[in-house]
């Protein structure tokens, strides 16, 4: 129970946390859209979709909006609980997903034991005389 709940803690807050970080590696900064990042990419992409400008509730003035001001504490309270509920299923997993392998009995053979000596090599090299 109490791997379960600094599961959901953790990723409560790895959610809050990496939202900022992010959409700055995306291009989406406090001093506006970064040149030659995929969030310029989006804006020019948006841009020619929408005949030279980007709408207003569009996905990239959205982001813009976050990476500039970021979230609301509404949104950072709704994003810490999605994550946490991950977080609890994900630290609820086993941590091996794996099969356990079956153990060999003694008295069974292994497989890769030989069950007879290997062939022995010739001990002299053979030369065909012409």
């Amino acid at each position: 129970m109490m791997k379960r709940a600094a599961a959901a803690a953790v990723g409560g807050a790895l959610a809050v946390g990496a939202v900022p970080v992010v959409l700055s590696a995306m291009g989406f900064t406090g001093a506006g859209i970064a040149a030659s990042s995929i969030a310029a990419k989006m804006m020019s992409a948006a841009a020619i979709a929408n005949g030279g400008g980007v709408s207003a509730g569009s996905l990239v003035a959205t982001l813009q909006s976050v990476g500039a001001a970021g979230l609301s504490t509404s949104s950072n309270i709704l994003l810490a609980s999605v994550g946490s509920v991950l977080g609890a299923c994900l630290g609820n997993s086993p941590s091996s997903s794996l099969p356990a392998e079956p153990e060999a009995k003694e008295d069974e053979a292994r497989e890769n034991v030989p069950q007879g000596e290997p062939p022995k090599p010739p001990l002299k090299s053979e030369k065909h005389e012409e």
